[in-house]
């Protein structure tokens, strides 16, 4: 293909100029793998940068999309085949890479994972960035010895895309799952997820003193700010917070005491930087024990790739349930 469509993000006087562009394989950024793409998702993290809500990209102009799916059109990297089904996801895409909304990716070798037994390309969408991030929090939480015995996890965040996947993957694994949103009317969603019982965060007194009643075996935030203040002084001894976002603030203004006291542990969970061990133990499981039991019902909204734009205020404005897939081919799946 000589040719092919990309949505690009220039840089602009006042931000941002994003839109569909016909460029060539010599526009892209270098890398060793070149994939024709089948699916990209939507991520708030993609919605910040196509509308310039966030400063996201470090060079311009990329095309947009952190995740991607496809078929490996050649490589001279010898892990990777011509066929070959693969996955991109984070890894600096949109960032300092052209990303996943193009016909046709170029990326480096030590991105790319060969799609995982058990999963299918659009699977692999499904999950994207958000779901991967959540099971590394899983991971990451186990290694360090949580399990269902201490008591339930909340969930933050719990309607967004790492979130649906995070209560999914717990409560398979026989935890509790509190659904901590401000989303009640998402009841049924979020126990068809697995979510034991909603906590209505507008109803939450977080309280003010160094530690509060412990009561929680663990959490999952993607919420950071008060809401992550609050986690820090109510889990429960020896129990494990996964900080994995910050949309309601990036400060954290807690105490030492449950870290000493309590012996809590604050784990930081980065889905862009980190070995490709743990990153391909992270898919494997993902296609495996820890596969979403209820990837259709997260998987909201499925778009073609000329309906992109018109996504990503709803992401910005919080309206968003769940992920959305977008579908760069007509005819895929």
């Amino acid at each position: 293909m000589d040719s092919f469509r990309a949505f690009r993000i220039h840089q602009a006087d006042k931000g941002v100029r994003a839109g569909f562009e016909t460029i060539s394989l010599d526009d892209l950024t270098p890398g060793e793998v070149v994939i024709r793409v089948h699916y990209s998702d939507v991520n708030y993290k993609d919605a910040l940068a196509a509308t310039g809500k966030g400063r996201i990209l470090r060079q311009y102009p990329l095309n947009g999309g952190i995740d991607l799916s496809g078929t490996v059109i050649s490589s001279e990297d010898d892990r990777y085949e011509e066929g070959q089904q693969v996955l991109v996801v984070g890894c600096g895409l949109s960032e300092v890479f052209d990303g996943g909304y193009s016909e046709i990716a170029r990326v480096p070798a030590d991105c790319v994972v060969p799609l995982p037994a058990g999963l299918t390309l659009f699977d692999a969408m499904a999950i994207g960035t958000a779901g991967f991030t959540a099971a590394l929090a899983v991971l990451r939480m186990e290694q360090l010895g949580q399990e269902p015995g201490m008591g339930e996890i909340v969930v933050t965040g719990a309607t967004g895309g790492v979130g649906s996947v995070a209560i999914d993957i717990l409560s398979a694994r026989g935890y509790d799952v509190v659904a901590f949103t401000g989303k009640t009317n998402q009841a049924e969603y979020l126990e068809r997820l697995g979510a034991k019982r909603l906590l209505d965060r507008g109803q939450v007194d977080f309280g003010s003193k160094p530690m509060e009643k412990a009561t929680w075996g663990g959490a999952v935030d993607s919420v950071g700010g008060e809401t992550l203040t609050w986690l820090t002084r109510t889990v429960r001894p020896f129990g494990n917070i996964a900080s994995v976002g910050l949309a309601g603030g990036f400060k954290l203004e807690t105490t030492v005491m449950p870290f000493i006291l309590r012996g809590v542990s604050l784990i930081g969970i980065n889905s862009i930087e980190m070995p490709s061990s743990l990153r391909n133990k992270a898919w494997e499981l993902l296609g495996q024990d820890m596969r979403p039991r209820h990837l259709d019902q997260i998987v909201s909204r499925v778009v073609e790739f000329d309906e992109l734009p018109t996504v990503f205020n709803d992401y910005i404005e919080g309206a968003v349930t769940g992920r959305t897939v977008v579908r760069l081919h007509a005819g895929d799946r």
